[in-house]
């Protein structure tokens, strides 16, 4: 078995990318998503790029899945009824929650409060204390448990949290009160707090759960499903889901924590990305995902993505490691209007999405829409790749004519305003992960993927000075390239809470190695060869009464070389790039975490054949778009014929199966050894 296929399932397209672990080359394909059973899809797409590929099923060793199931699921508020069980006292945990309430002046009056997952009538406390350093204070009453257990399951909760206060240091109840509910309620899941997050801060360790047990019946019948028809499908592969992290997890895991998978879809943009800046040498990636309806950003470090301790999924917010993802309502759906009171155009979030979808789409879309915009302006030629595809100029036109005229300005200045617009979106959204967390945009090139970005991605890129604006190969499936192209990973945590000074270096050491031993465990007994594990660890340190930490990656050697004095000085660094100052105060740890790492596939992009620098060859046909406030002669290019070294000077557009990229005037692109499109301003060329 030589293949791994990465799957990543959006909410109109599921894509596949399938890809050769020996020669480099890869397959992809693009088939309609089924929401009422996404594996229907995945199947029809599996039999599809096999086939393309003359690949039997059965040789596929890897089937690797980014998913919005859990997503989805607490969106849209389909999760589980969740049954919680917390101890005497602490029944109204979830409804007092954090005083955090978000919006501007008066946010109090008008925010409408969300439903905690777990309601009132479904919490149950029970007798049984755990003091703070682990030691019985009061034993668990089990008959209680018991009866407490009998009147959940008869009132039909589908799913059952337990947290209980200081079980983070000692889980003893927490484990005995998981036993008795699985001889009481035998078919119904049960999520301990102790076992999803080992944390201090009792409300984000209940919360986490809760969202932990609210989708495992969701995602677990989901993963079953999927595995048993993959297997009669032929498929004897490995099945692993990406977590929110950017690692991947095997599916019996995914079915026990998945709060760790709950922003597993955007993920897949980042881990493809990375993959992408390995092979074309760059260190320093922005990304810019865009979608029909969103764009998603995040930031890559010396080939190291940003990290985050809290997965947000709509008001949603739970304590969970997850890619630093930040998501703006602009995509090539998002549509154009003037409101009537203020007279100024705006765009987005509201987005035609798949159905009815833009107008120039043709399938019943009446609003103007950014893509319309993009069409109108000769961004997206109407006649793509020989006549495969028709767009709906006119229509588009007629769209985008209501905005001239309510603005009272020419069709193409609105059509380009449309375009500013929804790029200024993007650019703000760049600058919270870049400006905002102490990055110079300067240093870092912009990688633009998804269905539009690389339509924008050159635009953005002047706007923040970014550059190369990077088009990568296959951008329209990078999710699902990322999927196929990561590694395994796991991590648990343990609450700390000392002072730097109070803190003795051989018995953090000790307690990391003890942590490491335990996730490295896990990734063994899923099959990882012991050879291929690598250990990471993280470290919560904060100034002493400060009610946020600030995470740091360590590794032993530098640990015991320099000990905890190296900590602190590390933290006072990351502490003054992120906040431009530091304090006098002294320093706490806080918590601890051990990351267990599978091998990185060794996975080589296939080297293009090499040209003479003239893209001739791959000339379709000689365009004209409008750029710089007037129409212009453009190139229109097909980059299946693009070979490496060619140099594109814009105005140009090259078209693909799955996008299209869009090189401005003054700028000029060069086709990379492994066929990415680089572009930069011409007198950088």
């Amino acid at each position: 078995m030589r293949y791994r296929l990465g799957v990543d399932v959006g909410g109109t397209f599921t894509d596949l990318l399938l890809f050769d672990n020996e020669t480099g080359n890869f397959w992809r394909h693009k088939t309609p998503s089924t929401p009422h059973d996404s594996s229907e899809g995945i199947l029809n797409g599996v039999t599809a790029i096999t086939g393309e590929a003359g690949v039997d099923p059965g040789e596929i060793e890897f089937f690797l899945h980014g998913t919005t199931v859990a997503t989805n699921a607490v969106l849209e508020g389909k999760g589980a009824r969740v049954g919680l069980i917390t101890t005497e006292g602490y029944r109204d945990i979830m409804q007092i929650a954090r005083s955090f309430v978000p919006g501007g002046l008066a946010a109090w009056i008008v925010w409408p409060k969300p439903q905690p997952l777990a309601a009132l009538e479904d919490t149950v406390t029970v007798k049984g204390r755990m003091d703070a350093d682990g030691k019985e204070v009061r034993p668990l009453d089990e008959a209680e448990v018991r009866a407490k257990l009998t009147q959940l399951r008869d009132a039909g909760v589908e799913a059952i949290t337990v947290s209980l206060i200081n079980a983070y240091v000692d889980g003893r109840h927490e484990k005995r009160i998981g036993e008795i509910a699985h001889e009481i309620l035998q078919d119904v899941p049960v999520s301990l707090s102790h076992e999803v997050l080992p944390e201090m801060q009792e409300y984000e360790r209940t919360l986490s759960t809760v969202a932990n047990a609210s989708v495992r019946p969701v995602v677990g019948k989901y993963v079953s499903n999927l595995r048993t028809k993959l297997h009669d499908a032929g498929v004897k592969g490995k099945l692993s889901l990406l977590r929110s992290d950017g690692g991947l997890m095997s599916s019996q895991k995914a079915e026990e924590h998945p709060v760790n998978i709950l922003m597993s879809g955007p993920a897949g943009g980042v881990t493809g990305a990375l993959w992408v800046a390995k092979n074309a040498g760059f260190k320093n990636i922005l990304t810019l995902d865009v979608g029909g309806t969103s764009t998603d950003v995040a930031l890559i470090e010396n080939l190291e993505p940003r990290r985050v301790r809290t997965t947000e999924v709509g008001h949603l917010s739970v304590r969970a490691s997850s890619l630093d993802v930040k998501t703006v309502g602009a995509g090539g759906g998002s549509i154009a209007y003037v409101p009537e009171l203020t007279g100024a155009l705006r765009v987005g979030p509201q987005s035609a999405g798949a159905v009815p979808g833009p107008v120039a789409y043709a399938k019943g879309g009446e609003q103007p829409t950014v893509t319309d915009a993009n069409v109108v302006l000769g961004y997206l030629p109407e006649d793509l790749l020989g006549g495969s595809f028709k767009l709906d100029r006119e229509g588009a036109k007629k769209a985008v004519q209501t905005i001239a005229d309510a603005l009272g300005i020419p069709l193409m200045d609105a059509a380009r305003g449309i375009i500013d617009i929804v790029n200024e979106n993007m650019f703000g959204a760049l600058r919270m992960i870049s400006v905002q967390q102490g990055y110079d945009p300067r240093h870092f090139a912009l990688m633009g993927f998804g269905g539009a970005g690389p339509l924008h991605v050159n635009a953005v890129a002047r706007l923040m000075g970014s550059w190369p604006a990077i088009s990568p190969v296959s951008p329209g499936v990078l999710c699902a390239l990322g999927d196929a192209t990561t590694r395994m990973r796991t991590e648990t945590a343990r609450s700390f809470s000392r002072l730097a000074t109070e803190t003795d270096v051989e018995e953090l050491v000790a307690i990391l190695d003890e942590m490491a031993k335990q996730t490295r465990a896990e990734l063994t007994n899923d099959g990882i060869p012991e050879s291929q594990v690598t250990s990471e660890f993280e470290v919560d340190v904060r100034y002493a009464g400060q009610a946020f930490e600030v995470p740091l990656t360590i590794d032993q050697a530098t640990l015991r070389e320099k000990g905890i004095a190296g900590i602190l000085e590390r933290f006072d660094d990351e502490h003054r790039r992120l906040f431009t100052f530091n304090m006098d105060t002294p320093h706490e740890i806080v918590n601890l975490r051990a990351v267990a790492l599978g091998e990185a596939p060794q996975l080589p992009a296939a080297e293009l054949e090499k040209g003479k620098g003239d893209p001739s060859a791959a000339k379709i046909r000689d365009h004209a778009l409008w750029m710089d406030g007037r129409e212009m002669a453009a190139v229109i290019y097909d980059r299946s014929r693009l070979k490496q070294g060619d140099v594109i000077p814009g105005p140009a557009i090259v078209t693909e199966m799955d996008s299209t990229t869009l090189i401005e005037n003054g700028c000029v692109a060069t086709v990379d050894a492994v066929g990415n499109i680089l572009i930069n301003p011409a007198k950088e060329a």
